[in-house]
């Protein structure tokens, strides 16, 4: 299934029925009076987060969403039916915002979540609203009220509880694949990771989710290379992988350059704990390592794993220190909740 993180769609919601203009007749009662049903109300637009989705691809091929007009009032006092709901489902953790794709308007992170995009029209009053002790047989109705009709941008970030970072070719597509069923395009050339790729990791009798983003380079934040509008899917983890490869010439620049763009970029990701790993030691020799273990410590002021996915040399001492990193994180956060808990009762 092609990935698809970014959609814009037209929504609109249904027009109210009209009211109807009627009179009661029946054979025995003399003045029969007005009897016009109301008109029913429109449909409504909802956005509902769904299990078992992970793109927006489904909007791509689908742009306009409209729900149905309320059905027209009826004699004998018969109100119309509702329009019928148009519900736009999406992956859990899809953001809507409005037309300047800057205007947050919902965050759906839960599966089951939903919020009113568009409120459908009232219907209108039928004639039997407008009866007075002046007016007895009023021959008017009111029409149904029209809906709400917008363009919205769909954005999704994956929900994960780690996110992978690094240049192109950092060994983050191998690594995701060795410790996860995942089976992300690997190649010898940058840029093979187009979009994200997420994998579950057991370590330990214990699990946690893991994302993989395409590689960031220098001036990434202005749009160089595929630029940083994948960083998104990194904004909710609690915790980062910070891959630079043994191969590079200097890794304290490259680590430097991955840091640069992701403060360029904000939103909090350089807050994040970070795990640094020197990974594709298994390309070089025993002295190599050591001369640019020091070098990448001396950057990052602590010292960095040694990883080699291909070899599995390191791999279960980096997946421990994240799943300590993801424990602490959730212990926080259900603490947190308690306390909102307490307070609220």
């Amino acid at each position: 299934m092609k990935f698809l993180d970014q959609a814009k769609v037209y929504i609109r919601s249904g027009d109210g029925g009209a009211g109807s203009v009627s009179f009661r007749r029946e054979k025995y009662i003399e003045f029969g009076g007005p009897d016009g049903g109301d008109g029913g109300r429109g449909g409504d637009v909802w956005v509902e987060a769904v299990d078992g989705l992970n793109t927006l691809i489904d909007y791509r091929y689908q742009q306009h969403f409209k729900a149905k007009t309320g059905m027209h009032g009826m004699g004998r006092n018969r109100t119309g039916a509702k329009g019928a709901d148009t519900v736009l489902k999406v992956p859990v953790g899809t953001q809507v915002y409005e037309e300047d794709n800057e205007t947050l308007i919902c965050d759906l992170t839960e599966v089951g979540q939903r919020f009113r995009l568009a409120a459908g029209g009232n219907g209108g009053f039928g004639n039997q609203h407008f009866k007075s002790s002046t007016n007895r047989a009023p021959r008017r109705a009111n029409p149904g009220l029209p809906g709400e009709e917008a363009w919205l941008w769909l954005r999704l970030k994956l929900i994960a509880d780690a996110g992978l970072v690094g240049l192109p070719n950092a060994g983050k597509s191998t690594f995701l694949a060795a410790v996860t069923a995942a089976k992300p395009k690997i190649a010898d050339y940058p840029f093979t990771t187009l979009h994200p790729n997420l994998g579950v990791v057991r370590v330990d009798a214990r699990e946690f989710v893991l994302a993989d983003i395409p590689g960031l380079i220098e001036g990434a934040h202005q749009g160089v290379g595929i630029g940083d509008r994948f960083l998104g899917h990194v904004e909710r983890t609690r915790a980062l992988l910070h891959l630079v490869s043994a191969r590079e010439e200097d890794p304290a620049v490259a680590y430097e350059t991955v840091r640069g763009e992701l403060e360029a970029y904000g939103h909090g990701i350089t807050d994040k704990t970070e795990i640094l790993a020197l990974s594709q030691v298994d390309l070089i020799d025993e002295e190599t390592r050591v001369e640019k273990q020091a070098a990448l410590e001396a950057i990052a002021g602590r010292k960095p794993l040694m990883l080699s996915a291909a070899t599995g040399e390191g791999v279960q001492e980096v997946l421990r220190a994240l799943m300590r990193v993801i424990e602490e994180e959730r212990a926080e956060e259900q603490a947190a909740d308690t306390v909102d808990d307490r307070w609220q009762k």
